[in-house]
């Protein structure tokens, strides 16, 4: 884990809301996984008080394998992210990280469905890069990515040039199929089950799967998006009950974001 001010090496926008932020970066982050994350704290002004939590997009290495920046996907919705999207390229920006445990990959699994809402895209094009560094073949796999309207599929491409089906939903229908992702899910799962389910978005969306998963006896780990006071145990505000034990509580920061559906209670 590193603190530093790290240089705003771009900061482009992809759509009147999304944007995506590269950071230079520790060396260190050449251990990073996907499914972790940073926090970043914005300018010396202590408004905002507290750090905010963005899940890792992608990593970008030199050739020699070393890490030299992150690149942070975002959606724009409040005052925190709306200072975000002001950062020019050459600012400073405190970034603590990389925070938190990460999607497993596990040797034996062939066939991947992963399933994406809105700004939840985010940690799985990390994700399928890793799985491609691994040497999986991604041609039996697939993606679901949803979104309210066409504004909010992001990173079709990074899917379907690694080999994935790619599968789209709107709340609107204004891109791909008009309905919830879930149900693009729920057809796939019925036609050929996958090995593995990965998903991060909604709430509502990873309590669909995570049903659909233990239905169909499928692993299932999802990357739970919450507000984080210090991103690191100490304020224990990010709690989250366990599924084992409802008197037992996880946290989102150290226990997570990534969890087996086996271990979390989602409602």
């Amino acid at each position: 884990m590193f603190q530093e001010k790290n240089e705003v090496l771009g900061n482009e926008k992809l759509s009147d809301a999304y944007y995506k932020i590269a950071l230079s970066c520790h060396p260190g982050y050449a251990e990073a996984a996907p499914g972790q994350f940073v926090t970043l704290r914005f300018g010396e002004r202590m408004s905002p008080l507290l750090r905010r939590p963005f899940s890792i997009h992608r990593r970008i290495t030199a050739q020699d394998g070393q890490a030299i920046a992150v690149e942070v996907l975002y959606k724009v919705v409040g005052a925190c992210t709306e200072m975000l999207s002001a950062y020019k390229k050459g600012d400073r920006i405190d970034v603590l990280g990389p925070l938190g445990n990460s999607f497993p990959i596990p040797d034996k699994i062939r066939r991947v469905f992963i399933v994406a809402g809105g700004v939840g895209v985010a940690p799985m094009v990390f994700l399928v890069s890793e799985m491609q560094q691994k040497g999986l073949d991604l041609s039996q796999s697939a993606a679901f990515i949803g979104g309210r309207s066409a504004q909010d599929i992001l990173c079709r491409n990074d899917f379907s040039d690694a080999g994935m089906a790619v599968f789209l939903t709107t709340d609107d229908g204004s891109e791909g199929k008009k309905g919830l992702v879930t149900e693009a899910l729920e057809t796939a799962i019925r036609e050929s089950p996958p090995d593995m389910i990965y998903a991060c978005g909604p709430r509502p969306m990873l309590c669909a799967v995570a049903r659909m998963a233990e239905t169909c006896h499928i692993p299932c780990r999802i990357s739970v998006e919450t507000l984080m006071a210090c991103g690191m145990g100490a304020c224990l505000g990010c709690a989250a009950e366990s599924k084992k034990d409802p008197n037992k509580y996880l946290h989102v920061c150290i226990d997570g974001p990534v969890f087996d559906t086996d271990v979390l209670n989602v409602r």
